[in-house]
């Protein structure tokens, strides 16, 4: 069977952590800023976790190793 690839595009926008946690971006933070308030642009800087059913599939397609 031959090696997995990883997505690239993926690489970019997800970091695993090492702890096997899945951290993204926020979405929304690049425009129309004018009508977002303070507290919601500081809350979009944040990096946050992923959602678990999402995160299954994102480390599958980085390729990264899971815990037995």
């Amino acid at each position: 069977m031959p090696k997995q690839k990883t997505r690239k595009s993926l690489t970019k926008r997800f970091r695993i952590t090492k702890r096997g946690k899945v951290l993204r971006r926020q979405s929304f933070a690049r425009h129309l800023a004018v009508k977002k308030s303070r507290k919601r642009k500081r809350s979009l800087k944040r990096v946050v976790h992923t959602n678990k059913t999402y995160a299954k599939k994102i480390k599958k397609a980085l390729g990264a190793r899971t815990r037995k």
